[in-house]
């Protein structure tokens, strides 16, 4: 009985640490200069206030930079979710010579830090007219070998049977793959999507070099501003944060479930 009474006390804990910063900035963006600076600090807000949310909306484009990341981490998404289940597809079952070796090159691409292609990126985009562009925002994320990796792992799951029920069907590899595979593996597609989006909506050093325009920048780097200006106010920077906080906490809180179901599958055999 002590031991569990240890275990739920560390759990709370835990849970503590990491709800506690999520909390603040949300009451923090509701509270006025004079709770935010108050000692000891203010923890709940006594009077609720949308000052900071349009001193944020005003200091920067705000609006623009929101929609810019939308539509990058959109389009990032959609656009992996179609390489990569076109890629997974074809390496679990499409006949392919050197398969292995085909696969293990993808795989290889995981282990290449974007440190070390982000400069080459960069002047190649820069030396074709992309730089400042929506277009430079998204190429290089267009397809990953991570994305292959997981869906090939989900789509080898699927009995080999089914394959062969929809050949004598008729149905070829297209109307098969649309039609059977992607209906089959919607926890490991969303689990993707969500990944993708998350990792799209946080983008921060490449938005950063390949953008010059504050109305060309996303969200991320529009915060940064806020925060790096001489007049910096804590209210607005909490208040951009949980607009920036928003669209991640509703896809881990709705799509936790589809995360876990799609990161374990093909785990075990």
């Amino acid at each position: 009985m002590l031991g569990r009474a240890v275990v739920y006390l560390l759990l709370a804990v835990a849970v503590l640490t990491v709800v506690f910063p999520v909390y603040y900035a949300i009451a923090g963006a509701f509270m006025g200069p004079s709770e935010l600076s108050s000692y000891p600090p203010a923890l709940v807000p006594h009077s609720l206030t949308g000052r900071n949310f349009t001193g944020a909306v005003d200091a920067i484009p705000l609006v623009r930079q929101y929609a810019n990341s939308a539509l990058v981490a959109t389009v990032i998404t959609l656009a992996q979710l179609v390489t990569s289940i076109l890629a997974a597809y074809a390496f679990v079952f499409l006949p392919m010579k050197a398969r292995a070796v085909v696969f293990g090159v993808f795989l290889a691409t995981l282990m290449v830090p974007w440190e070390a292609i982000i400069i080459p990126n960069y002047l190649t985009l820069s030396d074709w007219g992309f730089g400042n562009t929506y277009f430079g925002l998204v190429l290089p994320f267009l397809a990953s070998g991570f994305g292959t990796f997981m869906l090939r792992q989900s789509f080898r799951q699927l009995p080999g049977e089914l394959r062969d029920a929809a050949r004598i069907d008729g149905a070829g590899h297209w109307r098969f793959l649309w039609r059977v595979v992607v209906p089959l593996n919607k926890p490991a597609l969303a689990a993707l999507s969500i990944y993708v989006f998350l990792s799209a909506w946080n983008q921060y050093f490449w938005p950063l070099i390949i953008t010059r325009t504050a109305e060309m920048r996303t969200l991320q780097i529009g915060l940064t501003s806020l925060r790096d200006s001489e007049m910096a106010d804590p209210g607005l920077i909490l208040a951009g944060a949980v607009l920036s906080l928003l669209p991640t906490l509703a896809l881990v809180v709705f799509g936790q479930r589809f995360i876990v179901r799609g990161l374990t599958a093909g785990a075990v055999r």
